[in-house]
């Protein structure tokens, strides 16, 4: 099996989005962007962030035509996007808004096969792409393809909003404060799973969000706004906190621009160390041969190497079998794309200051410690991306 730290990455599969000295204005007001130029490569994710009334979504709304500029251009490849149908240009486009906006008299198979059935396509091909999907985003088909959206929880339905924005294979995906309206927890995860899914598809993806913090996390590229849609910077994460532009980035950016690097680093960074295991359902002596010397604290997991919580050694004595209810929990579990400041946060508010990690199947990986995570920041701030 290729090792996934020396397999290649996989080409883009985005187009070139470009903005010319484009300028944008209501009525005779001032403008709601002003003479922007910029270029978002092939297969990354450019962050459009600033202040309230900034002009992101109106600059991100230019790209499908939803808002037409005032004057200058959007090109995507080359193209002039008021050259191309309306219509036919967002049906291209992905589109994933923080509501979702699901069509609730619509099963969630029915809502993704939406752009494909106004495309034309067969049904058989329409009924693979959205079992394909749904899989891709981690839905099981036959548990979720009949159901409605008043049937989901907001991450579910934020999901499906993103099997049907990818349902026609869009080279572009605009996504506007896509997790905005879930929980911190859950909004951690759908990010750590949408940056997984990501680096397999190569999309070209603009991005809006209010949070500069979650800007750097997303970001290939981040795109500064001020007031009126003027381009105070744009630049990668990494230089984007090494080396502010001006005062105002400076300021957006925040005083906290060293812990802020943390985020540039991820979990997957990190040399992850092996704990004691026993896992439910072996017997306490197989459990004891397994225990160093001096150890007083295992993990316990399932057959699936789930961890279930810890266990002291002085509790696997004697006769008997190991069970899940024997764990105390305590651990966070963290993802390889974590961010070392969001694990580093989650660690010291948990009872044992450790972190485990897990894959996409939630099967424990290793576990990092606060202390390698400190280490991390006295060193200078984590890795910087290409």
């Amino acid at each position: 099996m290729t090792d996934p730290e020396l397999a290649p990455a996989p080409a883009a599969s985005g187009s070139v989005v470009a903005f010319e000295h484009v300028t944008k204005r209501y009525g005779n007001g001032p403008p709601a962007v002003t003479d922007l130029s910029f270029e978002i490569r092939a297969g990354e994710i450019c962050v459009l962030v600033g202040p309230s009334g900034c002009g992101k979504t109106t600059t991100m709304k230019m790209v499908n035509r939803l808002v037409e500029p005032t004057s200058g251009r959007v090109t995507i490849d080359g193209a002039d996007v008021a050259s191309l149908p309306a219509v036919d240009l967002r049906r291209r486009i992905g589109y994933v808004i923080q509501q979702v906006g699901l069509f609730p008299h619509l099963t969630v198979a029915e809502n993704v096969a939406v752009v494909p059935r106004l495309l034309g396509w067969g049904e058989p091909r329409t009924t693979e792409r959205v079992e394909e999907l749904l899989e891709l985003v981690g839905l099981d088909p036959g548990a979720y393809r009949s159901r409605y959206p008043a049937a989901l929880s907001g991450g579910e339905r934020q999901r499906v909003g993103v099997a049907r924005a990818m349902a026609a294979d869009p080279s572009v995906l605009l996504m506007d404060e896509p997790f905005g309206a879930v929980d911190p927890i859950r909004r951690e995860r759908l990010q750590n799973e949408f940056l997984r899914l990501q680096a397999r598809l190569r999309k070209t993806i603009v991005f809006v969000t209010h949070d500069v913090d979650e800007a750097i996390k997303m970001a290939d590229r981040i795109a500064i706004l001020q007031v009126g849609g003027v381009l105070a910077q744009y630049d990668s994460p990494d230089r984007l906190l090494g080396a502010p532009a001006s005062p105002f980035v400076e300021h957006f950016v925040g005083a906290d621009r060293g812990l802020k690097r943390l985020s540039l680093a991820r979990v997957r960074d990190l040399p992850l160390e092996s704990p004691v295991t026993v896992v439910v359902g072996e017997s306490f002596a197989a459990a004891r041969q397994r225990l160093p010397d001096g150890t007083t604290w295992a993990l316990i997991v399932d057959a699936q190497q789930r961890p279930l919580g810890w266990i002291a050694a002085n509790d696997v004595a004697g006769e008997g079998t190991v069970d899940a209810s024997m764990a105390t929990p305590g651990s966070t579990l963290l993802q390889p794309e974590s961010t070392l400041r969001d694990a580093l946060s989650a660690m010291l508010v948990s009872s044992v200051q450790l972190g485990v990690v897990v894959d996409e199947h939630d099967a424990m990986l290793g576990v990092i410690s606060v202390a390698a995570i400190s280490r991390t920041l006295q060193d200078g701030a984590g890795s910087s991306p290409p």
